[in-house]
């Protein structure tokens, strides 16, 4: 249907001005005439590309991009607001224990996200599900786009949504054909542009072209910002993770904070995943423990051997296996002198390791819970008193005859204490 699709387009296309939808977007002042439930806007959209009103089509699914970017970017606005504010609270005027000094930050938050939330008219709004947060975290109305503005003879629109998807899904060799015929084609200069583009991203590239033409300097400027761009991306995305919830019915307070921590959990643990750019149509693995590969390098060669040392300390973290980084770090021990370094530099950087602490203890965390919520009988009360449950009904004491209801509240009492988550040309 795509080749279709080229054979339409081809004779009437030509070049010009590329529209981005997002152009002039500000969340913090969303037009009230644009504003509707992402998932009303997207079933919308979906429903007019399956029915070809493909003008239609293009329209709600430009309005849902922009829904969905509207909603992460306010979110993320709130998200970081408490997150930084809690800090600053006032502690209340009697001592609190640890379990009790837990609750009052969740308050302090909570009545923070309140106030947040209640300026954005978008989060007042049904939140969107998981499949539709998914495919919109898949890019894949870039692919329903670039089809539809085909469709209406709109190459000069439909080739930028192509190469955006494509940025996040270059194994869909069927659309990758079709963008190799585009440029046999034409001149697609200026027209390969990224929609959604990550700040750190053309930062990176940068830095690797130049570390490769040996400008060592100018490469370690470049991947220091994509390096402290990245981590704030990460920092965005893990609050991506506490924007929906959707609570759990019928629970207790305890398995309700659970069950939703959990799934913020499983989130969070999937950022580095979800921001990993993709150069040459190759994912970059491991991004963050490159840069700094990069940047162990490219100080190495300026003579840098303090943040020579700590980057390489700092790759080692996340990667304790790479033999050849361990041999460097027994190079720099044994001319320590010779580079004038301290014991203190030979420690990974300050933002590594809170990095790697973090992404360790979320998995510790999850891997604990997962283990509690799969707790049995035997595992929770002991292998003895779960043999004697096994054999014993439910019922069995309220069997027969006799005043079962009145006996057992005759012996209730009242206890006297309640029981108590760009730029991007190679």
């Amino acid at each position: 249907m795509l080749s279709l699709c080229l054979k339409f387009t081809l004779l009437i296309f030509s070049f010009g001005y590329v529209f981005a939808f997002y152009d002039n977007y500000n969340f913090k002042d969303f037009p009230q005439e644009e504003l509707r439930p992402l998932t009303a806007a997207y079933g919308l959209a979906l429903e007019n590309y399956v029915a070809q009103n493909w003008t239609e089509a293009i329209a709600n699914l430009e309005s849902s991009l922009r829904l969905f970017r509207l909603f992460t970017d306010t979110v993320r606005y709130c998200s970081l607001r408490c997150n930084r504010s809690s800090t600053d609270v006032d502690e209340p005027s009697v001592a609190l224990n640890k379990d009790l000094n837990v609750y009052w930050r969740l308050i302090t938050k909570a009545s923070c996200q309140r106030k947040c939330r209640e300026r954005f008219p978008v989060l007042r709004l049904p939140p969107p599900g998981n499949s539709i947060l998914e495919d919109f975290n898949k890019r894949t109305p870039y692919k329903y786009l670039h089809f539809a503005h085909s469709m209406v003879s709109d190459l000069q629109s439909a080739i930028p949504c192509a190469f955006t998807y494509l940025q996040k899904n270059p194994e869909d060799q069927e659309l990758q054909n079709l963008m190799d015929e585009y440029k046999i084609q034409y001149n697609l200069t200026g027209f390969l542009e990224d929609y959604e583009e990550r700040p750190y991203e053309s930062h990176f590239l940068r830095g690797v072209k130049l570390v490769t033409s040996e400008d060592f300097d100018g490469s370690t400027d470049q991947l220091e910002e994509a390096l402290k761009l990245y981590l704030h991306e990460f920092e965005l995305c893990q609050y991506d993770c506490e924007g929906v919830s959707h609570l759990p019915q019928h629970q207790d307070l305890y398995a309700t904070i659970t069950d939703v921590y959990v799934e913020i959990l499983k989130c969070e643990l999937k950022c580095e995943d979800k921001l990993k750019p993709s150069v040459g149509g190759f994912f970059v693995e491991k991004f963050l423990s490159t840069i700094y590969h990069y940047l162990q390098y490219a100080y190495y060669k300026s003579n840098n051997g303090r943040n020579a040392v700590q980057c390489a300390h700092s790759y080692f973290l996340f990667e304790p296996e790479d033999q050849v980084m361990r041999q460097n770090l027994v190079y720099y021990e044994a001319y320590s002198e010779q580079w004038g370094l301290q014991p203190e530099d030979f420690t990974p950087r300050q933002e590594a390791l809170r990095h790697y602490n973090q992404t360790v203890a979320q998995k510790h965390i999850l891997t604990f819970a997962e283990k509690y919520m799969k707790m049995d009988d035997e595992d929770f009360f002991g292998a003895e008193e779960a043999a004697a449950l096994a054999d014993k009904s439910p019922d069995v004491e309220f069997e027969g005859m006799g005043d079962y209801e009145e006996s057992f509240l005759a012996k209730w009492t009242q206890p006297k204490d309640k029981g108590d988550t760009g730029e991007s040309n190679l």
